[in-house]
């Protein structure tokens, strides 16, 4: 289940660490889980089952002896409920019960010193008004103790937050803060909690009409408007075909409870809410009894129960509260399968082809714990790679040219199975849907291999025992877990613990084998007529339809208003700009909690590094990091160099990558390689890096011509320190062996490429204006753009084209890549291997790396790769021919069936050689979270306005997101630099606000770190020539800025070198632009 929104548009921040798919946040890498499903296995590997139990966390009997005291600790206010330790994490959990107001706070100790704080409330709506995603947005919008308009605002420009959101499900709404400096922990915890229980929102009806919606309308003659940010960010939703897909699937199944309706609001239906629902679902959902509390880390447990029992002891009890918002079981009801057929927008010149996806509802009454994980394990063994057996037959089927649906949904009260296809021709809809029922009903029949079954078991087992989260705070990994029981009223702990289910599960394999997932597909979806089909139909005209729609609304609704009332409407407009754009009183902000630059730390956290030229005589470098501890696992990158390519291959280095992974190596087909990854590893991946170097004659604090550049190919792996050969072996066979002859998987991975690319213009283009802007001043920037930009979409069309009909060409072509990059005489010098591991995981694995090193391919003694440090990257010279060709400096529109904007501006804001401050950072995130959310978001209506300053490459780029605006935004961005002249007044004449946006700036270059992306930091540090003296001069200078640093970036934006404008729209917007004066080429992409 994807989360239906996330609140805030913090995609410039650490905050928006989950990923996002197609418009809709969701919190994992796919698609966000109940079970982290689980282990290794297979009756002919339970001698290997140290693969993976063999990962350890390593805990001091001091550190136990002190978590297991905070297990004991009681509270006057609060009643015990329950104590549990779970072990696989180490948590020592203890869940109180707040006896006055009868809140439940469940309490996590650990050695985390990445401290998060949640609360959720159990919100369902009984509409798609979209009430609990608007009050999500509002309640943060000032309290009673907090006064400023958006104290969210001041609390991500000037905290060490780690984490710093709110999303809303179909059935809760959360609030999350995380940091790693407990003074900053404490006073985030007190804003949220503030908000949540006492927030300005349900008194003052201009919040809801900023964040909700309002009628609009500044002059008489003028045509009535809706605004509004969560109307505008439900608008850019519902303009994504995979969104409204999901929607509709969603909706079929689920008829009589909460899920039958939109959380996050249908732009149609979200007019219909009025102010005093907004305030009374308030009043009915949010009080503490309906609240689960949350904390982890290595805080002090005490403190953490008086802190909230300040809040909490001014309520009573409120015995409706849990029973009015208990999510009722939707049964199975249908008695035969249902088709629906829904319209989806689709541009001109798009082919009519439909997307189809079956859906079902999975249980009605509770699954217990080796059910939950058993699916788990199914639903990787169905469709977890892209040898899983669903998966791999819908995309050889050639019906489609992408998976829809992605498999099992289980975070909800219910779990469901949904899978399709994207592209699907009319006649062949009825195909895709025999072919998904015939594939799970010969695996019911047929079972899996033992083989099939240890890759599923050993990759899901090692992804739990790892709980690698990232950047992503563990603590709230943890919470989200938790929420899967206790939101439902069952032990919070309970979806946390793997160890006995997966014995069980273990066993149950160990006796029958594939039974138990027979069984479960049999049971649930086989013989389950609970069952939709929904087919995705195109329609041409569905956005103007819709926009026409909107227009003959407000115009019915306009000439039913009297004189009086548009008046009346006219004036609320300008009283609700005016409370926009006025500041807030230096009192209301006094009331922000903030840290101090003295809270500070003031040197750079460097991570450790050893490298080794040419180990062993073997021509290859080794770089190391030894950590304190990483558990046992080995993290390990081995690169390839690309620069002997031509840059017209530079396209085709996804496909190779993907067909390094995909196809087979050596004498494994594409089951048995990936069979053998998810049974020895913790997985592999491939990917190309692309990155600016310092050059010899650079100097550190200098922009960067770009011209000096490292192209590598990279082979990542982690694996338990006993299984590194195992992981050596698999890079060397996929390096040298892979199987490209396959011209059926090659027009399969470029048509799903192609509807990946299409789909991601349409429902990200602001990362593609982006893209676009910063390929127009820059090599680098241009060679991303030529190899995932918009411009990728014509070179896709055509690779598929010649994979269709010039099959041979292309092979060649992939074989001759493989040949260069493994040229005998000088891949040995471009090549490098970098681990990350503890001590013992770097001693036990070093007879491994000494193989992996011999057995490579390559003269040990071989020729020399050129300086990339002192020469121009070979790429260069063809790049700035095709870049004044390709991408020339104009202002460019790209034309795509949707009802928002994603506008983009940018230029060179420093020349080549030119020097620049590390103040540009603070500058540059104060617009940020001040001066452009201000005036694009909040004013604006737009879900985000936000900026980006590539402090080597001094390119500087203004974008917004789901924006209703497209001229406007532009102007906003033109007059940046005059508001930055009127800050630095503000800041001579207010110190503790300059220092507010410095902190913000120190948090972003502080983020808790996993060990693999500790080490591979480090590497990346070391291979563009960034020196630990630079990062501490330009850490100095992010804390010694000063207002005039703001005023010099000011002068540098006001002349900014050859500014040009790239945006992602309708044509009915653009139009719209070109009427306003903003006139742009323009493009039709989908």
């Amino acid at each position: 289940t994807t989360v239906t929104a996330f609140s805030l548009a913090s995609f410039s921040t650490r905050g928006a660490a989950a990923s996002r798919a197609n418009g809709v946040f969701s919190l994992s890498a796919s698609r966000a889980r109940k079970s982290n499903p689980l282990a290794f296995f297979g009756r002919q590997f339970q001698k290997e089952a140290s693969t993976v139990t063999s990962i350890t966390s390593l805990k001091s009997t001091a550190v136990v002896a002190e978590l297991e005291k905070k297990l004991e600790i009681t509270h006057p206010a609060y009643e015990v409920v329950e104590k549990d330790v779970v072990t696989e994490y180490g948590a020592y959990c203890t869940l109180y019960r707040h006896t006055k107001s009868g809140a439940e706070l469940l309490s996590v100790s650990s050695d985390d010193d990445n401290k998060v704080f949640g609360i959720t409330f159990r919100t369902p709506p009984s509409d798609s008004t979209g009430v609990p995603h608007i009050l999500e947005h509002s309640v943060l919008c000032g309290s009673r103790k907090f006064k400023t308009k958006d104290p969210f605002v001041q609390l991500l420009a000037g905290s060490l937050q780690t984490f710093l959101n709110a999303f809303t499900y179909p059935d809760r709404t959360c609030y999350v803060v995380a940091s790693q400096n407990e003074k900053d922990f404490y006073n985030l915890i007190n804003v949220y909690t503030d908000a949540v229980y006492h927030p300005r929102a349900t008194s003052d009806p201009t919040v809801h009409a900023q964040e909700g919606w309002h009628l609009e309308l500044e002059e008489k003659e003028e045509p009535l408007t809706y605004k509004g940010v969560v109307y505008n960010e439900m608008k850019g939703v519902y303009s994504s075909p995979d969104s409204l897909l999901n929607r509709d699937s969603q909706q079929s199944l689920f008829m009589d409870n909460t899920y039958a309706v939109d959380s996050g609001g249908d732009p149609v239906v979200i007019p219909e809410l009025s102010f005093e629902q907004f305030a009374d679902f308030h009043a009915k959902f949010y009080h503490p009894e309906n609240s689960r509390i949350y904390f982890s880390g290595d805080d002090d447990v005490l403190k953490r129960l008086d802190i909230m029992d300040e809040y909490l002891s001014e309520f009573d009890r409120s015995p409706e509260s849990k029973p009015a918002s208990k999510i009722q079981w939707q049964k199975k009801i249908f008695t035969e399968p249902k088709v629906l057929k829904k319209p989806y927008p689709s541009g001109a010149d798009q082919p009519d082809t439909h997307m189809v996806q079956v859906n079902w509802l999975m249980n009605d009454k509770p699954l217990n714990t080796v059910e939950e994980l058993a699916m788990g394990i199914l639903d990787h063994l169905l469709m977890g790679t892209t040898s899983s057996i669903l998966r791999k037959t819908l995309m050889e089927s050639g019906l489609g040219s992408a998976i829809t649906g992605g498999g099992l949904s289980d975070e909800l009260l219910q779990a469901t199975f949904s899978v399709g296809l994207k592209e699907v021709q009319p006649e062949n809809v009825a195909e895709v849907e025999k072919l998904i029922l015939a594939t799970l009903e010969k695996a019911a029949e047929e079972g899996f291999d033992e083989e099939a079954i240890a890759a599923s078991m050993n990759t899901i087992e090692f992804q739990m025992r790892e709980f690698n989260t990232g950047s992503f705070p563990k603590g709230l990994s943890f919470m989200l877990g938790s929420m899967t029981k206790w939101l439902y009223d069952e032990s919070p702990t309970a979806a946390l613990k793997f160890e006995e289910p997966l014995a069980e599960l273990k066993a149950t394999i160990a006796e029958s084998g594939s039974k138990i997932f027979q069984d479960i597909i049999k049971e649930y979806i086989v013989q389950n007529t609970h069952r939709t089909t929904i087919e995705m139909v195109p329609s041409k005209t569905l956005e103007a339809e819709q926009l026409q729609e909107e227009k003959d609304r407000l115009a019915k609704i306009k000439e039913s208003l009297s004189e009086d009332e548009l008046d009346d409407i006219i004036l609320k407009t300008k009283e609700l700009k005016a409370l926009q754009a006025a500041e807030d009183p230096p009192e209301a902000r006094a009331t922000i909690p903030s840290l101090e630059l003295g809270d500070l730390k003031r040197e750079v956290t460097e991570y450790p590094i050893a490298v080794s030229e040419n180990e062993n005589d073997t021509g290859i470098t080794v770089v190391r990091h030894e950590l304190i501890s990483t558990s046992g696992i080995a993290y390990c990158n081995f690169g390839l160099d690309l620069s002997g390519l031509s840059l017209d291959d530079a396209p085709l280095l996804g496909l190779y990558s993907r067909l390094m992974m995909e196809t087979g190596a050596g004498e494994y087909d594409s089951v048995a390689l990936s069979q053998r990854i998810g049974t020895h590893t913790g997985g592999v991946s491939v990917q190309v890096m692309t990155s600016s170097v310092k050059g010899d004659n650079e100097d550190e604090d200098d922009a960067s011509d770009g011209t000096k550049m490292i192209t590598k190919l990279v082979v990542r792996g982690k694996a338990t320190k006993d299984k590194t050969k195992e992981l050596f072996d698999i890079f060397n066979l996929i390096i040298t062996d892979a199987k490209f002859d396959a011209q059926s998987k090659v027009i399969e991975m470029l048509k799903e490429s192609k509807s990946q690319l299409e789909a991601g213009i349409q429902g990200s283009g602001h990362s593609f204006a982006n893209t676009r802007l910063r390929a127009r001043y820059s090599v680098p920037g241009y060679i991303d753009e030529k190899t995932g930009g918009i411009s990728a979409v014509a070179t896709i069309k055509s690779l598929l084209e010649q994979a269709e009909n010039d099959w041979p060409t292309l092979l060649a072509r992939l074989e001759k890549m493989r040949e260069t990059i493994l040229s005998a005489n000088t891949c040995r010098h471009g090549m490098f291997l970098d681990i990350t591991g503890d001590s013992a995981v770097q001693e036990v694995i070093k007879p491994s790396v000494d193989a992996f090193l011999d057995g490579l391919p390559g003269d040990a003694n071989g020729d020399k790769l050129m300086n990339f440090y002192a020469e121009d990257h070979p790429w260069v010279a063809q790049a700035k021919v095709e870049m004044a060709e390709m991408v020339p400096i104009v202002d460019e529109g790209f034309v795509v069936p949707t009802q928002v904007s994603y506008v983009g501006k940018g230029g060179r804001a420093y020349e080549p050689g030119e020097k620049i401050p590390g103040s540009a950072g603070v500058v540059s995130r104060w617009l940020r979270t001040g001066y452009l959310w201000d005036h694009v978001r909040v004013m604006g209506g737009a879900y985000g306005g936000f900026c980006t300053f590539g402090p080597s490459s001094g390119i500087f780029t203004y974008l917004s997101y789901r924006d209703p605006n497209l001229a406007k935004t532009i102007d906003v961005y033109d007059a940046t630099s005059d508001a930055l002249m009127a800050v630095a007044d503000d800041f001579e004449k207010d110190p503790d606000a300059l220092a507010t946006a410095i902190i913000g700036a120190v948090g972003d270059m502080d983020g808790a770190l996993s060990p693999d992306q500790k080490g591979w930091l480090a590497f990346n540090r070391w291979i563009v020539r960034e020196s630990p003296e630079h990062r501490q001069k330009s850490r100095d200078a992010v804390m010694d800025t000063k207002p005039e640093d703001f005023r010099a970036f000011a002068h540098r934006l006001k002349d900014l070198k050859d500014a040009s404008v790239a945006v992602v729209s309708s044509k009915a917007a653009f139009e719209a632009a070109a009427e306003a004066g903003k006139k742009m080429n323009l493009q039709d992409i989908v």
